[in-house]
């Protein structure tokens, strides 16, 4: 896991269908094989590294991702991952660190 970093994970384990995880592969990037393993396995769908060169397409990902479990109805948790301890963060926590950068992440 990165040492600074932000993460949507599903709550529950769904056997979602390809259709869905295709949607979530193009959003992510992430294949459907790592993505179902990683449901299951009560990981992370998708991380954003806040610092690096590719932060400025991780962030959007992010936000996408989380609109899209949105619109399906599935329940997820999001963490804010600092010198590599997890803790659980709101939407609005989410918000203000992505904001609170001065624009940085976005």
């Amino acid at each position: 896991m990165h040492d600074n970093a932000l993460s949507v994970t599903l709550n529950d384990a769904p056997d979602l269908p390809s259709v869905v995880l295709q949607a979530l592969y193009r959003i992510t990037g992430r294949s459907s094989g790592e993505l179902r393993r990683s449901i299951l396995a009560h990981e992370p769908v998708y991380t954003a590294a806040l610092f690096g060169n590719d932060h400025i397409d991780v962030v959007p990902r992010l936000e996408k991702t989380i609109a899209y479990l949105d619109e399906l109805g599935l329940p997820l948790t999001l963490h804010e991952w600092v010198d590599g301890e997890r803790d659980e963060v709101s939407r609005e926590t989410l918000r203000g660190i992505l904001e609170g950068s001065g624009g940085q992440y976005l």
